[in-house]
């Protein structure tokens, strides 16, 4: 396991998620362990992409609860079809809001957050958990954050 990560700052988005993915694979392999694993991969994006916030939320029962995550303190639980990542697991889909104080029923856990994407990882073709990511940007998540984070979703459900 690497001790840590090497991203050029200088390089595209894009250059940036092909340089980071390898890295996260890495770290997670060999490894069996869920909440370890979703502890480093927050922290690989965290750090790796400089996002503001990036944690996990895992479906307990009716709520979603958080997990592993890297950036300032959090919503602790979540219900289903509220704020944007209840809304994710509801429609069981990827949402990207590019303005948070234009999503109805966004729920703020910091007012630092200005944009955000939430993914949905599937076991047994049910959401399982969720990878939530905010910036401090309006509009700071397009179709290349769904692409590559989407990629590593693809990486945790291989865990389960």
């Amino acid at each position: 396991m690497a001790e840590e990560l090497i991203i050029s700052q200088s390089a595209s988005k894009t250059e940036k998620y092909e340089s980071l993915i390898p890295q996260i694979e890495g770290l997670i392999y060999g490894e069996t362990d869920l909440v370890a694993n979703l502890a480093n991969i927050a922290s690989a994006l965290k750090y790796g992409m400089d996002f503001f916030w990036v944690g996990f939320y895992l479906v307990k029962d009716d709520e979603l609860v958080l997990g592993p995550f890297q950036g300032p303190i959090a919503c602790t639980r979540i219900r289903k079809g509220k704020g944007v990542c209840g809304t994710t697991w509801e429609k069981a889909e990827t949402i990207i809001v590019e303005d948070v104080d234009q999503f109805p029923g966004h729920i703020a856990c910091s007012s630092d957050s200005k944009s955000e994407i939430v993914l949905p990882a599937f076991k047994n073709n049910e959401v399982f958990l969720l990878l939530d990511v905010d910036s401090t940007q309006i509009a700071d998540f397009d179709e290349t954050d769904k692409h590559f984070l989407s990629r590593i979703m693809k990486l945790i459900e291989g865990m389960v």
